[in-house]
């Protein structure tokens, strides 16, 4: 939608889908908008296979206080960003019959449950959608490393990877919400990028990407909750 004048933007468009990712440290070797590359891709996959939906510029900026104990790091916090997605779900809706966000930064969950569920009370259509980490790999390890290496080679660091603690996230969730993410991890990842390679990763994205299809069709026909 960003590349084409309005004339064609389809009205009413069956849907209008807008990545949603963060601006945060991803360890020594990814690049700070790895959670935005990873939506931005499967929103776009998605676009390919449903052209009655319209894709949307992504939205970079996130919930992402738990990583600012590292410089670059830039979170609108959730209230902030609760409240661009309300409004952006209402401007979408005098266009289109629904609205879909493809979430790829787990820090982002609440303020976005949140806004769908204030959107669906005001009778607008809106879900969202995001990938589920195995446990142990929850940020820059093995699998996001993977979808890296298969969507931008050359932005990844990998004689920079350094493996992090690999308890699941729910154990290490109390210390992350007491201070910060570096108090458990000095590097910055949770879980190890060991292994990861793009072939991994381009697997890894044909199955989000079939989730995130099923999870639409399921939308569409009326059978899901506020997640899609």
């Amino acid at each position: 939608m960003d590349a084409v004048p309005w004339p064609r933007v389809p009205t009413p468009a069956a849907a209008v889908v807008v990545p949603l990712g963060s601006t945060e440290q991803h360890g020594h070797h990814l690049p700070f908008d790895t959670d935005t590359a990873v939506a931005a891709a499967l929103a776009q996959r998605l676009v390919a296979a449903r052209p009655e939906f319209v894709l949307a510029p992504a939205l970079a900026y996130g919930a992402s206080g738990e990583h600012e104990g590292f410089p670059g790091t830039l979170s609108v916090g959730c209230e902030a960003l609760e409240l661009v997605l309300v409004e952006l779900g209402r401007s979408a809706s005098r266009w289109a019959s629904r609205f879909l966000v493809v979430n790829g930064h787990g820090g982002n969950l609440q303020p976005l449950d949140a806004a769908v569920r204030r959107l669906r009370s005001e009778g607008r259509d809106a879900a969202y959608w995001m990938p589920q980490l195995p446990e142990g790999d929850a940020h820059a390890g093995r699998t996001e490393t993977s979808l890296m290496l298969a969507l931008r080679p050359a932005a990844v660091c990998s004689d920079a990877a350094v493996a992090g603690p690999t308890t699941p996230l729910c154990d290490l969730l109390p210390s992350i919400q007491a201070a910060n993410v570096a108090t458990v991890s000095p590097s910055g990842v949770l879980g190890d990028p060991a292994g990861a390679s793009a072939e991994e990763g381009r697997a890894l994205l044909a199955e989000l990407l079939a989730d995130l299809c099923g999870a639409v069709d399921r939308w569409l026909a009326g059978t899901a909750s506020e997640e899609a």
